[in-house]
């Protein structure tokens, strides 16, 4: 940017993500020593604000709400910002992840957690529109200043249940997984089937290969055929659908409509991952060429475009 009219503190990093909103009218600020203790000598929450570079969302939330001097005006006046890259930090990202989860039942990117200054949680969520994210904003800063102990009492309740999330307990007794285990899976899956477009009902719809792994270890060992058939509906929905880029091969994370039709467009390595070995075992069930063609292709774009 030629002569940017605001710069912060992210301006040494040297992550893309935070050079990204280094040009900002938000003062923010890496996670540091330095921004902890002004926290604490103001007397102000902190905003951690977490993402990545090939997030959509968080690219859209910095559009909508971090170049708005009017929203920055009220981050810092009343908060101290701080910027995260969560593959810089996944150990910071695994903390708030886990407060915003047991806030709000469900978590994401990009992931804006508040925190007293000593960085306990007390409240956060992921993607807000500017109205949300301002009225928020605007709400926590005067119940900060006005009920402080309602805060102390939230970040106590919240980090009790960060500790009991992480808390892991040793199994003594050796457990063995059999067919009624297997069973129980599935019927609890088989509630959500879509049986017009494949993958459970609602949108957005994520492949998720986790449920579907179970699906043909079923079928192998049932013959059921109704598994297969939803399994397979599924599958071929998928790759004929625009989640699956048709052109230079690999899936994007999610469809945002119940058909298929409509990508998030960002690829992850993992997904991708996951999905060759899905297809590689639906394969090897039923023969489907389809499938393989697909996973040849996946390969092809990890190969090419991430490796």
């Amino acid at each position: 940017m030629a002569n940017p009219t605001y710069t912060n503190k992210l301006i040494t990093e040297s992550s893309p993500y935070l050079l990204q909103h280094a040009n900002n009218p938000v003062n923010w600020y890496p996670w540091s020593e330095e921004a902890l203790q002004k926290s604490k000598d103001e007397n102000k929450l902190l905003l951690i604000s977490i993402g990545y570079s090939a997030c959509h969302w968080c690219h859209v939330m910095e559009k909508e709400s971090f170049v708005d001097q009017s929203i920055a005006e009220i981050m810092n006046n009343n908060f101290i910002c701080i910027k995260v890259d969560r593959e810089e930090r996944p150990d910071i990202d695994h903390i708030y992840m886990n407060a915003v989860q047991l806030i709000t039942g469900s978590g994401g990117w990009p992931l804006n957690c508040f925190a007293l200054p000593d960085g306990r949680p007390v409240y956060g969520g992921t993607y807000y529109k500017p109205d949300q994210w301002k009225q928020i904003l605007e709400s926590l800063s005067i119940s900060y200043n006005k009920e402080p102990e309602k805060f102390e009492k939230a970040a106590n309740e919240i980090n009790s249940g960060i500790r009991s999330i992480n808390h892991i307990v040793k199994v003594e007794e050796k457990t063995s997984f059999n067919y009624e285990d297997l069973l129980e899976i599935i019927l609890k899956l088989r509630k959500n089937f879509d049986h017009t477009n494949g993958g459970t009902w609602g949108a957005p719809k994520f492949p998720l290969p986790v449920n579907y792994f179970p699906l043909i270890r079923y079928y192998y060992h049932s013959g059921d055929k109704d598994i297969i058939k939803h399994l397979s509906l599924t599958l071929k929905r998928m790759s004929e659908g625009g989640i699956n880029d048709h052109l230079g091969g690999g899936f994007a994370r999610y469809s945002v409509d119940r058909e298929w039709l409509v990508p998030h467009f960002e690829k992850m390595l993992y997904d991708n991952a996951q999905l060759v070995s899905l297809y590689s075992d639906a394969y090897r069930v039923n023969n489907n060429q389809n499938f393989k063609r697909v996973v040849l292709e996946t390969l092809g774009f990890v190969e090419r475009e991430l490796l």
